[in-house]
């Protein structure tokens, strides 16, 4: 498989050698204007970008002061500059262009220098062009050169932008807090987690808030007097609407890192700009706080070291099956809400009962009663989240018009053709992390009992991660397993004695083979 980011790497290398370290442009001798703190509060970072390995051209006759000068009104915090010429075709000028327009504006921003940095010797060289941060990728760079790195930057007074995006680059990211603390930079660090995975440029929008959780769990393990406060951790990539843009401040992210989206229309950043201020402002003042997406988050780090998918069963309508679900560990319990299934679980008293296992509620549209039956257990924590099952594309946008969209969900989409894949991409254009699909069977919601033809199954793999539904049994769920390799299992009919009773021999042959 190719691996883009060797391609880039051994290219710079080749162009360092030819050019040096100024690949060829004049560089300042000295740095001119003041170093502005770089995401001292939540904020968002805008780029300059005019293409990419993965996109090709995407703004090719971008004008980076012009481009900078949309990101300044529209109220960014930060300003980033690609200067990677051969795949990205950004330049040190840009830099300097952008670095010397905020300056004639009253240095209301930061500017990032955005590249594939390897040597400390270009770090001096984005100083003196003007940046107050530079990025510095841990995933290319072992612990000493990352070190080395982050204290050239310390002694210039700017700050790193750290990029994680596994658990190595986790622990790189703690030998650099360690020692920003030794330097007195702590507050120069900031750790930003990329969507996209820089060898095959493919993108996962549940990885930042799978790092963010990383990074959490590790800080609560130190001790208190060696804990540093107040880490600052960032999203990047993949946000390509206004809705995504909210959900992730919603997630509770210090920042987010666009670039393609306001690459292409820079006049309506500002539109970007104040759906992330408002998400992360919803989220800072719920007086409930919504933990859904990052419990699947911490679950997901556990599963994937041993191999195993996260577990839903769905349909669950009675104390036993409940209580027989938990003793085989599923992560997710489903409760229907829809009067016109016989897995109605409406008036169920299990709600009280409080559960390892995540509960969803699932439902067939937002302008019922029994949604808003949903929305009240939701609110008072008797359950963990909202499935909303089988909606159509006009549902779907309606819903994210309504106060509910920033409640914690995901969507199920019935797919029985290439046309119903249509939903999936307009709900990953929304920034939904993981989107169910469920075979379709005529005008079913669900419950059929019905596999999704093998071929849909690919092409799903292909556009996100596989959070599979649809007639899996203790029969096959083995092979299924083996084949796809689904991030998530949703089992319903397949496991039941009668409709809506589970049959709990199945139940623990299920467990056995998953």
């Amino acid at each position: 498989m190719r691996n883009i980011l060797k391609e880039i790497c051994d290219r710079r290398l080749q162009d360092i050698e030819k050019l040096g370290y100024s690949y060829g442009h004049e560089i300042p001798a000295e740095r001119t204007r003041p170093v502005v703190p770089f995401l001292p509060k939540p904020g968002t970072i805008l780029e300059v970008k005019r293409a990419s390995p993965s996109k090709g051209d995407i703004a090719p006759g971008l004008d980076s002061a012009a481009t900078a000068k949309s990101y300044i009104e529209a109220g960014t915090s930060a300003i980033s500059v690609l200067t990677e010429e051969n795949y990205f075709k950004g330049t040190l000028d840009d830099l300097k262009k952008v670095a010397s327009l905020a300056d004639s504006l009253g240095n209301k921003v930061a500017v990032l220098r955005k590249d594939f940095l390897l040597e400390p010797e270009e770090i001096e060289i984005a100083y003196r062009c003007g940046a107050d941060a530079v990025l510095l990728i841990a995933r290319i760079l072992d612990t000493p050169k990352l070190l080395q790195m982050a204290a050239k930057a310390f002694t210039l007074g700017i700050s790193i932008l750290l990029e994680l995006r596994d658990e190595e680059a986790v622990e790189k990211a703690f030998e650099v807090l360690k020692f920003a603390g030794k330097m007195n930079s702590f507050d120069k660090v900031v750790l930003g987690v990329n969507a996209r995975d820089l060898k095959t440029f493919t993108i996962d929008m549940l990885i930042p808030l799978k790092i963010k959780s990383m990074i959490e769990k590790k800080l609560e393990a130190l001790p208190e007097n060696e804990r540093p406060q107040n880490v600052r951790v960032i999203s990047e990539s993949g946000i390509l609407s206004v809705q995504a843009s909210e959900f992730t401040g919603n997630l509770g992210f210090d920042g987010i890192l666009m670039g393609e989206a306001v690459a292409r229309d820079p006049v309506n950043a500002g539109n970007y700009v104040r759906a992330f201020l408002k998400g992360a402002e919803t989220k800072r003042n719920e007086t409930i706080k919504f933990d859904f997406w990052k419990k699947v988050s911490v679950s997901l780090n556990e599963k994937e070291k041993s191999g195993k998918p996260l577990v839903k069963i769905c349909g669950i309508t009675n104390d036993a099956d409940l209580e027989k679900c938990e003793e085989l560990g599923a992560d997710l319990l489903g409760f229907i809400f829809w009067n016109k299934s016989p897995r109605n679980a409406y008036n169920l008293e299990a709600f009280e009962k409080e559960t390892k296992a995540l509960k969803v509620g699932v439902v067939v549209d937002f302008v019922t009663e029994e949604f808003q039956k949903a929305v009240l257990l939701l609110k008072d924590k008797k359950i963990d989240a909202i499935q909303l099952h089988g909606f159509s594309k006009e549902n779907i946008e309606g819903f994210f018009r309504t106060e509910y969209k920033n409640l914690p969900h995901y969507f199920a989409v019935n797919v029985s053709s290439k046309e119903d894949l249509e939903k999936i991409e307009l709900l990953q254009r929304y920034g939904e992390p993981r989107i169910l699909v469920d075979a379709k069977v005529g005008d079913a919601i669900g419950g059929t009992g019905t596999s999704i033809p093998e071929e849909l199954v690919n092409e799903v793999s292909r556009m996100t991660k596989l959070w599979l539904a649809g007639g899996l049994n203790p029969e096959n769920a083995g092979d299924i397993l083996n084949e796809f390799t689904p991030e998530l299992m949703d089992a319903s009919s397949g496991l039941e004695a009668s409709k809506g009773v589970k049959d709990h021999a199945k139940l623990n042959a299920y467990f056995t083979v998953i």
